[in-house]
């Protein structure tokens, strides 16, 4: 087993399955670590012993202090790979069809009472600069439609359609359309009419959410931001992006909205991931 292997697996995530980069770079960061571990121990085939080297790095793990969900999340990337070499006729045998994932309990997910919510907004709505307008159109956007903050800044301005209230969200190979209310709209309308063309430099860039240099906010931007408004507004629970998309995938399901509905806002690819707000 070697190297490419590994780069063959990431390819068909990419091609095949549509994985976005930044679980190809957690698929990378576990299998490269177990590759080095094979490497070290001398082995680079798993036909003959494979169960017991496998074994042996999961003890590797434990002994490093490493937390179940991280061991859980390995043991995962570990049997995804071994199932694509079997399958691929790579290994004689599946090295990883025994492994069982250590119990992880899943913690009902944080989010923002529509008080909160208000709060935060109301640090932005009261100032007057192009970056405050632009705020308050992220916040409302990820709070109408539950988006993943890398899908917000990694919208452009032709993914707006205003005559039809939707924006089109592109992650991995999967697109789907997200409705937003007239209100949401009026917003838009404002900020491309005004706020980006105040924080505009050069008329080529197609980015929607701008900073002030001009090019496009970064998520580690937008985290800084959202993270200052929580602190001027005194909220107890510690805010982020991820805060907004709980809130709003909550505030959907205490609606009525069906829960496979809500699965494809949130662009989740099991449903069993979207159950976990039901327990709030």
């Amino acid at each position: 087993m070697e190297r490419q292997d590994v780069d063959t697996f990431l390819n068909f995530l990419a091609g095949e399955k549509g994985c976005s980069q930044n679980t190809l770079d957690a698929y990378h960061n576990d299998l490269t670590q177990m590759l080095d571990f094979f490497l070290a121990e001398g082995i680079d085939k798993l036909d003959s012993d494979g169960d017991n080297l496998v074994m042996s790095f999961l003890l590797k793990l434990r002994e490093k202090g490493y937390s179940p969900s991280t061991v859980a999340r390995k043991v995962a990337s570990m049997k995804s790979f071994f199932r694509f070499m079997f399958e691929s006729g790579r290994l004689k045998v599946n090295p990883g069809r025994n492994l069982l994932s250590p119990q992880v309990g899943k913690h009902a997910p944080g989010y923002l009472s529509e008080q909160e919510y208000l709060r935060l907004l109301a640090e932005p709505a009261g100032l007057s600069t192009p970056e405050a307008r632009r705020d308050v159109v992220m916040l409302e956007l990820l709070y109408a439609t539950g988006l993943r903050v890398g899908e917000l800044v990694a919208l452009n301005t032709a993914d707006i359609d205003l005559k039809q209230c939707h924006i089109c969200c592109v992650h991995g190979n999967g697109v789907r359309q997200l409705p937003f209310d007239s209100r949401i709209g009026k917003l838009f309308d404002e900020y491309f009419r005004n706020a980006r063309l105040d924080l505009l430099y050069n008329e080529r860039e197609d980015a929607l959410f701008l900073n002030r240099r001009g090019g496009r906010l970064t998520r580690q931007g937008f985290w800084q931001i959202i993270k200052s408004y929580a602190i001027k507004a005194e909220l107890e629970i510690k805010v982020t992006p991820y805060i907004l998309r709980h809130s709003f995938a909550i505030n959907k399901l205490n609606k009525g909205v069906r829960i496979q509905s809500v699965q494809y806002l949130l662009g989740h690819a099991y449903l069993s991931s979207t159950r976990v707000y039901k327990q709030v």
